[in-house]
């Protein structure tokens, strides 16, 4: 096991940004966290594609980069 998070799926609800993980784990952080991503449309959000062997999002409309890496070090981050 390389030890990378790696997404297969993302969904979205009114309030969270959800990543499920290739080991059916799934992580999600509130959207206000990413303003970007909080100010698109349903149809931009959807149109998003797994990059870097699957570590990271990529919403090439929104010019926005997010890695999963870090949606859990934020989730920590908040915790702590």
């Amino acid at each position: 096991m390389s030890g990378l998070l790696k997404g297969k799926e993302v969904h979205f609800d009114e309030e969270y940004l959800h990543v499920k993980l290739e080991d059916d784990r799934i992580i999600s952080t509130p959207m206000s966290w990413y303003k970007p991503l909080q100010s698109a449309s349903l149809k931009q959000l959807k149109n998003y594609k797994l990059i870097c062997l699957n570590t990271g999002i990529e919403w090439e409309e929104l010019d926005y980069h997010l890695s999963i890496e870090s949606m859990l070090e934020l989730n920590i981050g908040k915790v702590a």
